[in-house]
């Protein structure tokens, strides 16, 4: 079991949880996720490392509530344990050891860049963080980004706060201006097809985080198959980072989507039951 030692709600339906996990943290590197299970009932989902204490034993983990599983665990409070914590998985994120890297995280992907940026640092390289978010209220990790970052800027896309429109608004200028090395781009789809398709022609190197469909988080089940470089590659095993020149977008936006009528089906059947427990006590 893993309990939790904190809880703090960071935006609407989105939480972030310190866990104890002291033999994920021990082995946790940049670029790693977890996989967790509430209970024995429960589906496997994987979340990213966005912090881990190696001495203390626990891991940090931000998680926007968007379907059953994800609200069931931000229903949970401190004292409250997982079944299961499985990790750390994936392959650390390998990046060019030169020059500027820029870290951009769009919604629940901020926290993800987190690691890396905080290597980068200490490493002693200048990093610049952009998060992008729909609206102020969305914005996460803020704080820890400008405390890492040397510059950090901000995107809403109703302009409610930082610069208005997404995140390649704030990528742009600064193609003209620094000396990248690498970008490092963990979000929505969309986004980090933007950014890529952004950074292909200047050449620059551009790696990004693939959310797929996950299962077994060890290569076995091939749920989580995407096409890199026209070769299909495990996100869980090759992954969860790649090169985001190579990546078949099309493909895994399709791939998303397959299960998304049993994710509402039982997102529906939850609420139902919480209504009639509600009207039963």
């Amino acid at each position: 079991m893993h309990k939790i030692i904190e809880r703090t709600d960071v935006a609407p339906d989105t939480v972030m949880f310190r866990i104890e996990a002291p033999m994920v943290a021990r082995k946790a590197q940049p670029g790693h996720f977890v996989i967790i299970r509430i209970d024995d009932d429960g589906e496997r989902i994987p979340l990213s490392l966005a912090e881990w204490h190696r001495e203390d034993g626990w891991i940090r983990l931000i998680v926007q509530g968007v379907g059953y599983t994800t609200k069931r665990l931000n229903a949970m409070t401190v004292g409250d344990a997982l079944l299961d914590v499985v990790g750390p998985l994936g392959r650390r994120t390998e990046l060019p050891e030169n020059d500027t890297l820029v870290v951009i995280g769009g919604g629940y992907g901020a926290g993800a860049v987190l690691p890396n940026a905080r290597e980068a640092r200490a490493q002693g390289r200048r990093v610049i963080g952009i998060i992008g978010a729909r609206t102020k209220d969305l914005v996460l990790v803020e704080d820890d980004m400008r405390s890492i970052c040397d510059d950090t800027y901000i995107t809403t896309n109703d302009g409610s706060y930082g610069i208005k429109g997404f995140v390649t608004h704030a990528l742009e200028p600064l193609l003209e201006t620094e000396t990248i090395g690498a970008i490092l781009a963990v979000g929505p789809v969309p986004m980090m097809r933007a950014v890529s398709d952004l950074t292909r022609e200047k050449q620059i190197p551009t790696i990004v985080s693939l959310n797929a469909v996950m299962v077994d988080g060890t290569g076995m089940c091939g749920g989580c198959r995407v096409t890199v470089g026209g070769e299909t590659k495990f996100a869980c095993f090759h992954g969860p980072d790649f090169d985001g020149h190579q990546v078949n977008y099309d493909e895994l936006v399709l791939r998303q989507k397959m299960y998304a009528a049993q994710e509402k089906a039982a997102l529906d059947h939850s609420c139902k039951i919480d209504e009639q427990v509600a009207t039963l006590t």
